[in-house]
């Protein structure tokens, strides 16, 4: 990465809404080196008491539904109501480089040349659910900026939905129409995970598809628990393209913000978020420091393949990589 910058120049950058610094800013949350990690530490803590005040808002859908089109119409659409928008695309590595596609920047053409708005795609690595470790960090530096809403766009695949929808106020689930049986393939815990299904694509000969789907959404999510006493996830159908629809679903984004803001819900989940986040970068770094250990990195491709063809149980070995690891902390 490039030379560091003094403390106090990440934090005045960040607060005077300097997007070169706030990219750089981000740079040093991503890294792992200890000394940008510990200036980053001192970054956030400056940071802190700015950020909080944003919308956040995670959306994840099945593939083919339009992320990157929806969210540059709603972007769109939330700086010309005078929001400041940022949105967070965690992309897809590559498996043998690490590196990042980086194309939704691309397809959101308008978002990513609006001055109200904030573009960050990051490589998502190996963190679960294909959230960069960093996600939460860029988020509150972000809102420190003076960004009013974050948007935190899925991969899509695996873990991302639960991880994502454990660090937003609000989790849009779209959908196109011809569902089927199988839910096109959505698990029903993402479902469950939804504060919102909207249909989306419903322009043109498919309006009427698209309203059915609605209604077999409608039924599947009545059947499920609801994950808030004040809350009834909606499902609303729109189109991106065509730009309908759009202005109701952030309305009722909106009025959830308001319901359970009343309710004190709101406060309690951010409170717990960030104890699950404190939570998840010990994983993290536990995880890190194990697989850097010399006693365990000897032996853990042989205990990989061990487990892979069946020779071993995942019991046996996870005991013996443990105690390398015990033996090399003693």
């Amino acid at each position: 990465m490039a030379r560091l910058l003094s403390l106090d120049r990440y934090v005045d950058g960040v607060l005077a809404g300097d997007r070169t610094v706030l990219a750089q800013t981000i740079t040093l949350l991503e890294s792992r080196n200890p000394e940008h990690r510990d200036l980053a530490g001192q970054v956030l803590q400056e940071l802190l008491p700015s950020s909080g005040q944003s919308q956040r808002v995670g959306i994840t859908g099945v593939p083919g539904v339009g992320k990157s089109t929806f969210i540059d119409q709603l972007g769109v659409n939330l700086t010309a109501a005078g929001h400041r928008v940022a949105v967070l695309a965690v992309d897809p590595s590559s498996s043998r480089t690490g590196g990042s596609i980086l194309g939704d920047k691309t397809r959101m053409e308008r978002l990513a040349v609006d001055p109200a708005a904030f573009i960050r795609p990051s490589p998502a690595g190996e963190t679960l659910g294909g959230v960069t470790r960093s996600t939460r960090e860029t988020m509150l530096v972000c809102e420190a900026a003076g960004f009013d809403v974050v948007l935190v766009e899925t991969v899509g695949v695996g873990q991302s939905e639960t991880v994502v929808a454990g660090m937003v106020d609000f989790f849009l689930v779209l959908m196109l129409s011809g569902a089927g049986d199988d839910l096109q393939g959505i698990k029903k815990g993402v479902l469950e995970l939804a504060d919102m299904v909207a249909v989306n694509k419903a322009d043109g000969d498919n309006v009427r598809r698209a309203e059915l789907a609605a209604s077999e959404y409608r039924s599947a999510l009545h059947l499920m628990s609801v994950a808030s006493p004040t809350w009834t996830p909606p499902v609303l159908t729109c189109s991106a393209m065509a730009n309908t629809g759009l202005v109701e679903l952030w309305d009722q984004i909106e009025v959830h913000r308001d319901k359970l803001t009343a309710t004190g819900e709101l406060t309690a989940r951010r409170r717990i978020q960030q104890v699950e986040w404190m939570w998840s970068m010990l994983d993290d770094r536990l995880r890190q420091d194990l697989r850097a250990d010399p006693g365990v990195t000897e032996r853990l491709v042989e205990l990989e393949l061990a487990v892979e063809d069946g020779s071993i149980p995942a019991t046996v070995a996870v005991d013996e990589l443990w105690a390398r690891y015990q033996s090399g902390r003693g």
